[in-house]
């Protein structure tokens, strides 16, 4: 779908929760976006107004909650000064018990709103009435985000994209990888048996659950302690679940790389991979930098993981804020 404009519409906003009043820290806000719960995650100015003309948003991965971002982007806003925000992928948050997580089920079902297609289309419904008209963007997408905003750019060409950022990118052959090879029949086949113990695992305390997922991250000596609420979050409701859903939607659909909509948006796409990225092989770096040598392709040198924000979310942040100086001066 081609033509989506933005438009200065900043209503429909259910929920506020302000943290602080210092522009470095952040804000949440609960919206209904294409009829789902979707949550917004704000560092920097909370409302764009037509003077101000950049924006950097995140497009997240699988699980698409925003709360794992949190230091990234107030990393990323500390270093730039620009507003950073992150957008939740629909039915990807815990929405306050006075919001359902569908304004209409019947509705949401018929777009299939929490599958791929319907999650890329929320995105640009997101841009399109909460986003001013002439924003420049700047694109940071972290793993399927990185799909999602290639989509983005092909079916609405108008989108005001400085640069997109595309880390760890799952753009192509998805059930391919190591790690697709183990996911697909879980996410395609026995995603049902997951349920059960999801719904076991959402009646726990928030304490208890928080201890659990300490427990499992225990491994990761330098974890990052503002992902563990998000991850209580992501255990509480059906968000683990349409999360499963997309996850399977993802390994049937992304296939093909998308050489097209690179080839015409080169100039604008840094893409970062890792050396030890189980979704993404170093082949497929190999590969797309083969293909494009004009473009603007890394090779991670420093051993981050793919789900990078667990405890490097600080370093991926300055390593992107120095790679796009030089655009934002343009």
């Amino acid at each position: 779908m081609t033509g989506v404009h933005h438009g200065p519409q900043l209503c429909c906003l259910e929920f506020i929760s302000e943290m602080e009043s210092s522009s470095d820290e952040s804000q949440t806000e609960f919206i209904y976006c294409s009829g789902a719960a979707t949550e917004v995650l704000k560092v920097g100015s909370g409302r764009l107004l037509s003077g101000q003309n950049m924006l950097f948003l995140i497009i997240p991965g699988n699980p698409g909650v925003v709360g794992f971002y949190k230091t990234f982007m107030q990393t990323l806003h500390s270093i730039l000064g620009y507003p950073v925000w992150a957008v939740s992928h629909a039915g990807h948050c815990a929405p306050p018990d006075s919001m359902d997580m569908v304004e209409d089920a019947s509705a949401a079902a018929k777009k299939d709103v929490f599958g791929l297609n319907g999650q890329i289309q929320h995105k640009l419904t997101f841009l399109q009435k909460h986003v001013p008209k002439g924003t420049s963007l700047v694109l940071l997408g972290h793993s399927i985000g990185c799909y999602i905003i290639l989509e983005m750019m092909k079916r609405d060409p108008e989108l005001k994209v400085l640069k997109a950022v595309m880390l760890f990118p799952t753009i192509e052959r998805m059930s391919q990888t190591p790690q697709g090879k183990v996911m697909t029949p879980l996410l395609c086949q026995l995603r049902y048996l997951a349920y059960l113990p999801l719904f076991l695992l959402s009646l726990l305390p928030d304490s208890l659950t928080a201890l659990l997922i300490r427990l499992i991250f225990s491994s990761i000596p330098s974890l990052d302690p503002c992902v563990v609420r998000p991850s209580v979050e992501l255990l509480s409701g059906d968000c683990a679940v349409n999360s499963m859903y997309l996850g399977g939607q993802e390994m049937r659909m992304v296939l093909e790389r998308d050489n097209t909509t690179i080839q015409k948006n080169l100039d604008r796409l840094t893409f970062y991979y890792g050396a030890t990225d189980h979704w993404v092989p170093v082949s497929f770096f190999q590969e797309i930098r083969r293909d494009f040598p004009q473009g603007d392709f890394r090779l991670c040198e420093k051993g981050l993981r793919h789900a990078f924000v667990l405890d490097s979310g600080w370093e991926v942040a300055q390593m992107v804020a120095e790679w796009i100086r030089g655009s934002l001066r343009t």
